[in-house]
């Protein structure tokens, strides 16, 4: 990331907040349960997670303005891709739909590192990714929850503060997909191992990567108030605004932003090497 873009990103978090980071195996030091994931495919062929019905702890008393208050929000249940929407199968979709591909995309590095995340899309274009996948963005409450789980975590893997092995953060400069972004079906092994990570970035629900390695674009406007106003049930996110909403963190992100409450925003047609999604898709009635 050069100098130009790092005051980009500076300026964005000073309106919007922060960003989460992070990967790990989901501990909570609340004793949250660890649940089986059910597991389920959309149109692309990729994982995807049942979350089930019901309530969960959404914001943080203990956040920045805009992740405050905490309340409770009770959602449908949904599908939600296990991990990060990859370079193989962003691929894919451009040449099935002749889209625009990103101004940082490397074709090579889709070829040969495909397994790592799409990165660099405008939010419509992650949107128009999901839909041609039979799916669409998740909102920002259902990125929250299967994030965070039901036990108000602050962390995918629980409470315990990040630590380099188990976390995909703070690299510094771009330097290539290979060597700066983690392959979405990792975890990172050291420390994580002793302390019981034993696999890197997974959520309560068995997500990966819900913390770290590339941020992720939601289906939400931004509204920073927008948590004292949030409906008691599958909220939509204010129906306008000037920016979408990003969750997640990146592998550019120092550790004060990895916590899984934060919120972060950009405009719709920002492109940025930190920044991809995953989609979600509607359980059949």
């Amino acid at each position: 990331m050069n100098g130009q873009q790092m005051m980009v990103w500076a300026g964005l978090s000073l309106v919007a907040g922060i960003l989460c980071l992070g990967a790990a195996e989901p501990q909570s030091s609340k004793g949250g349960q660890v649940l089986s994931p059910a597991v389920g495919r959309g149109g692309d062929g990729a994982p995807m997670i049942l979350i089930p019905a019901g309530p969960f702890i959404m914001g943080s008393n203990d956040g920045l303005p805009n992740e405050r208050p905490e309340h409770t929000v009770t959602l449908d249940s949904y599908y939600v891709d296990q991990y990060e929407v990859t370079l193989s199968l962003y691929r894919k979709f451009l040449e099935s739909t002749k889209q625009e591909s990103p101004p940082t995309w490397d074709d090579e590095a889709a070829m040969t590192v495909g397994d790592r995340p799409a990165t660099g899309m405008k939010w419509q274009s992650a949107s128009t990714y999901c839909q041609w996948a039979g799916k669409r963005l998740p909102t920002e409450a259902e990125w929250e929850k299967a994030a965070r789980g039901t036990d108000g975590r602050r962390y995918p893997w629980g409470d315990m503060q990040p630590f380099v092995d188990i976390a995909n953060y703070n690299r510094g400069m771009w330097v290539n997909e290979a060597i700066t972004l983690v392959a979405v079906t990792s975890g990172l092994e050291g420390m994580s191992v002793r302390h019981g990570l034993k696999e890197g970035g997974k959520s309560p629900f068995g997500l990966f990567h819900m913390a770290g390695n590339a941020a992720e674009w939601v289906a939400d406007w931004y509204g920073r108030d927008y948590y004292q106003r949030t409906p008691e049930k599958n909220p939509p996110g204010p129906g306008l605004g000037e920016k979408r909403v990003i969750r997640g963190g990146s592998w550019a992100d120092l550790p004060a932003a990895l916590r899984v409450t934060a919120r972060f925003s950009a405009e719709a047609d920002y492109e940025d090497r930190t920044i991809g999604f995953r989609c979600a898709m509607n359980v059949a009635k």
